[in-house]
């Protein structure tokens, strides 16, 4: 389903460049949360091998993979 283009303070057409997220963005973005607090969590108690990869992989992988998963420009 297209969005309809808004319009802005001149008048002038504009496409709507929302961040559509879908049901698989939405449980990436959720694991990638769910990694960054534990690691938080294991860093908070000395963990010093497990708690920065889990860190690493919610900061680096999964947030920006929720990001850019699936997403796709309107047509012109």
């Amino acid at each position: 389903m297209n969005a309809p283009n808004k319009r802005d303070r001149r008048g002038a057409n504009r496409p709507d460049t929302r961040l559509r997220l879908g049901p698989v963005n939405i449980a990436v973005l959720a694991a990638g949360l769910i990694l960054v607090t534990v690691g938080y969590l294991l860093l908070d108690r000395g963990s010093v091998s497990a708690a920065p990869l889990l860190l690493v992989a919610g900061y680096c992988v999964c947030l920006p993979a929720a990001i850019l998963l699936g997403w796709r420009r309107l047509p012109d």
